[in-house]
């Protein structure tokens, strides 16, 4: 437990110094963190937000597929990295904090 903790810290600081967007998420799929860059995708600050449990990830951005169909709880990259433990990427929209609709490119990948 400790590790995990020393290793998130670590996570945090880095992705503080990167001027892309980083999203941190706990082996359950829980929205641990997000940086600067981030907070304008998801249209609100982390300090504002906090963290969002992997239960509330379709309820508040609402994933959908580059053609706007709604996203298979199975099938967002985030999902499928923690199940397969291997990366992966997927183009998605999400509806931002603030109302906006963005798409993003996602990559992910479980350590």
């Amino acid at each position: 437990m400790a590790q995990r903790r020393i290793e998130v810290i670590l996570a945090r600081q880095l992705s503080n110094y990167l001027g892309l967007p980083v999203f941190l998420a706990d082996p359950e799929g829980n929205l641990i963190f997000y940086n600067e860059p981030a907070e304008r995708i998801l249209g609100r600050r982390f300090e504002e937000a906090g963290e969002v449990p992997a239960s509330e990830w379709e309820v508040h951005f609402r994933p959908t597929d580059p053609d706007g169909r709604p996203m298979p709880p199975e099938d967002p990259p985030l999902t499928r990295a923690l199940r397969l433990r291997f990366p992966a990427h997927a183009r998605l929209w999400i509806l931002g904090l603030d109302g906006a609709r963005r798409l993003l490119p996602t990559t992910c990948w479980t350590g």
